[in-house]
């Protein structure tokens, strides 16, 4: 008995290290380890579960937690989406009510080139919006859709055609807004009277917008940018334009406007980029222009100015972008200064009358200036030879004739000298 004692005792100790090691786990590799427990799969993302689903349904990754790449709130146990940016969208790329009611928690929302045509947003996330962006998105806007997010801060508008009768019908419900940019939408109309006035920010440039600046647009004392390029805008500016104090950027060009500039601009001490080319602007420039210390981009071309040109060559040269061009009755006067910064007006004359270049007569190449550095569509440099032809004919008999009337008077010289010869 107490021989086998030794033997039941390694049995039973043999049993137990096979039992162990069965029903051990075994040790997991690192890679294993960090596929396992990383945050950035997403069973371990901190977003709502409902929003990690509308996320992989709008084919937007979800590999890694997307709040470590967008804004979100810090609710627990689950945080959730409060800015969303779609770019470059698949052609099968649709959007639902269901997923936007999903993320309604959302209180900013971009588009950037996703041609998608626009659906019904829910209530929930048109009152939470504070920041709409679309560039070169959405399809079939209309000015009824935007106006249902009445609590924007920032609404930017680019590329996308936007339907509707005004602007009003857009802004007439925002309350808030802060800034606008509606550009290149293909909007009519005419400009608001009514502005919110916490505007800090116009830009309706590129569009069909018509009729004259309203007076009441120089009630927003904290407007910083007002641009209104490229429009089909008409009439003179506002007297009370200088009660823009807090202007920087001031865009008018490309429009019908006229009048001289009003007197009233010196007030802005602040411009920094002054626009009003390619209208039809007249009077004199004015010289508090030049006083105006912050100034560093100016633009008074294709207009219609006159009398002398008020600015000095360290004025200019302090400019980052000066254009004077394009108005027929203004001139400069000589400087030498002046003369090197090739202007594209005249010079002046003792009365201040812009001196016209004489005609070239001796050359007759120097008449016809090709500005465009080469013929035009219609054969322009075929033309110029013509031209100068006519002037060489000008200027004495042709040789065909020339030589025809030589050989008639030798020949008439010949029968005489016959003929004497004869009656010798």
């Amino acid at each position: 008995m107490r021989a086998s004692i030794p033997t039941t005792f390694y049995l039973l100790l043999l049993l137990y290290t096979i039992t162990t090691t069965t029903v051990a786990t075994p040790p997991r590799s690192a890679k294993q380890t960090a596929t396992a427990e990383s945050p950035s799969s997403p069973s371990a993302s901190t977003l709502d579960p409902h929003q990690l689903r509308a996320l992989q349904f709008l084919h937007i990754p979800t590999t890694q937690d997307p709040c470590t790449t967008s804004t979100c709130d810090n609710a627990t146990p689950f945080r959730h989406l409060l800015s969303l940016r779609l770019t470059d969208c698949p052609m099968e790329h649709r959007l639902s009510t269901t997923t936007l009611s999903t993320l309604s928690t959302l209180t900013s929302i971009t588009f950037f080139n996703c041609h998608i045509p626009i659906i019904h947003f829910p209530s929930s996330l048109t009152t939470n919006l504070h920041s709409f962006t679309s560039i070169n998105s959405l399809q079939r806007l209309t000015g009824v859709f935007l106006s249902h997010f009445h609590n924007l801060n920032h609404l930017y508008i680019s590329g996308d055609p936007i339907k509707a009768s005004g602007i009003h019908i857009i802004t007439s419900n925002m309350k808030s807004l802060k800034t606008i940019t509606l550009y290149n939408t293909h909007l009519t109309g005419y400009l608001p009277k009514d502005w919110n006035p916490k505007l800090i920010h116009i830009d309706f440039s590129k569009n069909k917008l018509k009729g004259s600046i309203p007076t009441s647009l120089t009630l927003l004392k904290n407007l910083n940018v007002l641009n209104f390029s490229s429009n089909n805008l008409i009439g003179v500016l506002p007297n009370s334009l200088g009660a823009l104090t807090s202007l920087k950027i001031l865009s008018l060009s490309s429009n019908s406007l006229s009048g001289p500039i009003p007197g009233s601009i010196s007030s802005i001490s602040g411009l920094v980029h002054l626009d009003l080319g390619s209208n039809q602007f007249n009077g004199v420039i004015p010289e508090f222009i030049s006083e105006m210390k912050e100034l560093k981009y100016l633009n008074l071309e294709n207009n219609k100015f006159h009398g002398v040109l008020p600015f000095n060559a360290s004025f200019i040269k302090k400019l980052d972008v000066f254009k004077i061009n394009g108005n027929f009755d203004l001139c400069y006067k000589h400087s030498i200064s002046l003369e090197e910064l090739h202007l594209g007006i005249a010079r002046c004359d003792k009365h201040g009358m812009p001196i016209l270049p004489p005609p070239a007569m001796n050359t007759p190449s120097s008449s016809w200036v090709d500005v465009g550095g080469g013929g035009d569509e219609n054969g322009g440099d075929d033309d110029v030879v013509e031209k100068n032809n006519q002037v060489h004919v000008n200027r004495g008999p042709n040789k065909v004739v020339l030589g025809v009337a030589i050989a008639l008077s030798a020949m008439v010289f010949i029968i005489i000298f016959l003929v004497l010869l004869f009656i010798c």
